[in-house]
């Protein structure tokens, strides 16, 4: 089987799900396109950073469907073509109810859904349109949504996120049934609390020890871990996981 293509949102941040998720399918023997919102010098490094060559940055405003769709044409153009889409892009900005203005509000709810959950959308259009016009067919083809457990026990600091990751997971599910005659399998994974370099500031903070009271296993996940999980599903081996949203929080929230 020739090198499978990727297409992974969200990825610039070295220390990042979307990174990990790029390293692990490279380590796979994958050639991947990094998409970054507008840090090109950070997603030129984490392109740099992964096995194997003729890795790709594609830049996008998620939130722009123009930029989506022209995302995507840039992604088939330097790898000849796209396999595996990964929907890690998210906005997360706190915005409690009691605390934020009406204007706020309705700004953060509206970017919030716009980049995580339309841009989510649109992205997945764009790629099932390339994967179903293309020559070859969708052979092989998978779509992975990065959630969140969020998305079940809920997000007080950042609702439009929690509400976004959510409808993220039903779409996910959606699009299982609807793809699954054309033999496109997609899933999702819900992680919960992970080390990035936008969290690792509160675990060294007063919120630590309430962190890690959530967790039976005493620590918080790795983003390696939640990469290797996603790497998994979007392999041809796990296409009979589609539809599945597989929690990755380390029993720190069962449903």
């Amino acid at each position: 089987m020739s090198r499978r293509r990727v297409l992974v949102t969200g990825a610039s941040r070295a220390s990042g799900i979307g990174a990990a998720s790029a390293a692990a399918l490279a380590a796979g023997g994958a050639v991947v396109a990094v998409h970054a919102r507008e840090d090109v010098e950070a997603a030129e490094a984490v392109a740099a950073s992964l096995p194997g060559d003729g890795h790709a940055v594609v830049v996008a405003d998620l939130a722009d469907p123009d930029q989506v769709a022209e995302m995507v044409r840039q992604a088939v153009s330097a790898l000849g073509g796209v396999d595996v889409l990964v929907n890690n892009a998210a906005l997360h900005v706190e915005h409690p109810i009691a605390s934020t203005s009406y204007a706020d509000w309705q700004a953060l709810w509206r970017r919030t859904l716009d980049v995580n959950l339309i841009g989510t959308a649109n992205a997945t259009w764009c790629v099932v349109d390339h994967l179903l016009t293309r020559p070859e067919g969708p052979e092989n083809a998978s779509i992975i949504m990065v959630g969140s457990r969020g998305a079940y026990r809920g997000e007080p600091a950042v609702p439009a996120y929690g509400a976004s990751k959510a409808g993220m997971h039903a779409f996910a599910q959606s699009m299982a049934v609807a793809l699954a005659p054309h033999g496109i399998g997609v899933a999702a994974v819900a992680p919960g609390f992970t080390v990035t370099d936008l969290t690792e500031d509160l675990l060294k903070g007063p919120e630590r020890e309430s962190i890690l009271a959530q967790h039976p296993f005493g620590r918080v996940a790795a983003s390696a871990e939640i990469g290797a999980a996603v790497a998994w599903l979007a392999s041809p081996e796990a296409q009979w996981a589609s539809g599945t949203v597989l929690d990755l929080n380390g029993a720190s929230y069962l449903r």
